[in-house]
């Protein structure tokens, strides 16, 4: 089964430095963490924060492909959690026919910011993500788990680079 999530929010983990995309589920409090690389996370912040470039970046030009080649994006879906890797599939729609593209979740996730499309994860990869940090260090995994749940609108601020 599939979750509708949006992005809550960009921010930088304290702990390593990295840029983090907050998940959050449509229904529930559920949030899904995952962490990007720098460039992965511009990319989102540029599309979030609705900043123009002198030219277009990579997934811009994808959109201008896509739309050129009359196709859509239905959706995306973060689908797999392997090895403290997430994966992710686009689902791409054209003359009715449905074509699945693997992707890493920060493009998937970058891209669908500019098409409008929704936004999933499968329910498994919420159930492993949250055994994975149940098996690692409870303690500071419980106060991560707290801190994601609790940020506010001032927490998930501008993104900054």
């Amino acid at each position: 089964m599939e979750v509708e999530m949006k992005i809550r929010g960009l921010m930088m983990d304290p702990v390593t430095n990295m840029p983090i995309v907050i998940l959050k589920d449509l229904s529930s409090s559920t949030v899904l963490p995952i962490w990007v690389g720098i460039y992965e996370a511009n990319a989102i912040a540029l599309e979030i924060e609705k900043v123009s470039t002198p030219r277009p970046m990579t997934h811009d030009l994808i959109k201008s492909l896509l739309l050129g080649l009359n196709t859509g994006v239905r959706k995306v879906v973060v689908n797999e959690l392997k090895e403290d890797t997430f994966y992710a599939l686009i689902w791409l729609e054209r003359d009715g026919e449905l074509i699945s593209v693997d992707s890493r979740p920060s493009d998937a996730l970058a891209l669908a910011l500019r098409l409008d499309c929704p936004i999933y994860v499968e329910d498994a990869v919420l159930k492993s993500s949250k055994q994975a940090a149940s098996v690692s260090d409870k303690v500071n995994n419980e106060e991560l788990r707290r801190w994601l749940e609790n940020l506010n609108d001032e927490d998930l601020g501008r993104y900054k680079m």
